[in-house]
């Protein structure tokens, strides 16, 4: 990444280019990645492609000013890190979920390596830690958006922990961006896929969180306080653009396994 698409991602998630690559600034980064860059899955059901190479990320989070799911939203985080002097790595995880442990390279997570130590960075898991986790130790990390708890597994793998429940195991062997085509490529078309199944955009905010699943926009503040209401169709392009940032010719909508895309020309 050159310095002046830095300064252009950098604007942003409304940040300050940090003096140096140090853990204040990498929470920083973080939590303001969070709250300006949605995690969403529009482009599933709008039937755009999805490329894992940087250039097309940045395309679409600093150009295009779009979300994205853990694989884009890490993926491009981490080129801005590693311009801004830090020490990157990609990880796989698997997601841990109702029917069990999910497929390999299920999840894109980052370790970020600063003089203090190893922390995992995680900007595109929707519900997370607000702030960077350490990954050397074992001991419950305290975060606005849960107890967290990184333990490390027989086989040399982590457990993430949130609330005593696990999120994802986290595997330490540094991957690169293309490793993860074929975990994208099946969120993106197999019918057991919830990024399939699903339509969702949303957004940490200062009080709370954003989110918009289909027509259904939920409001919930930082007390727990939960607004929901199902909008009209003329109220959704707008509830994109005033919520998120995301400016769209037209609606996404939830197209069922193998249905061709007429969009976007794509089938099972």
């Amino acid at each position: 990444m050159d310095e002046v698409t830095a300064d252009a991602y950098l604007r942003r998630i409304a940040a300050a280019r940090p003096g140096s690559p140090d853990d204040e600034a990498l929470r920083a980064l973080h939590l303001r990645h969070l709250r300006a860059v949605p995690f969403e899955n529009l482009a599933i059901h709008l039937g755009e492609e999805i490329v894992l190479a940087e250039q097309p990320l940045l395309d679409k989070i600093v150009r295009a000013r779009r979300g994205g799911f853990c694989y884009e939203l890490n993926g491009a985080f981490a080129a801005l890190l590693r311009t801004l002097g830090y020490e990157v790595e990609l990880l796989a995880a698997r997601v841990f979920g109702p029917e069990g442990i999910g497929i390999p390279y299920d999840h894109l997570a980052l370790r970020v390596r600063t003089c203090t130590g190893s922390w995992l960075v995680d900007v595109g898991f929707g519900r997370h830690s607000h702030h960077p986790l350490r990954l050397d130790s074992e001991a419950e990390q305290t975060d606005p958006g849960g107890l967290f708890r990184i333990v490390e597994t027989p086989e040399g793998d982590l457990d993430v922990y949130r609330d005593g429940e696990a999120q994802y195991r986290l595997e330490q062997r540094p991957r690169e961006l293309v490793d993860f085509e074929a975990g994208c490529w099946w969120q993106r078309t197999s019918p057991s896929s919830h990024f399939r199944r699903s339509l969702v955009c949303s957004r940490l905010t200062e009080n709370g969180r954003v989110t918009l699943s289909g027509r259904t926009l939920v409001i919930t503040g930082a007390d727990g306080a939960r607004e929901e209401r199902e909008l009209d169709a003329a109220e959704v392009l707008p509830a994109y653009r005033s919520h998120f940032g995301v400016v769209l010719d037209r609606e996404p909508v939830l197209v069922s396994a193998g249905e061709e895309d007429e969009r976007g020309g794509w089938r099972d």
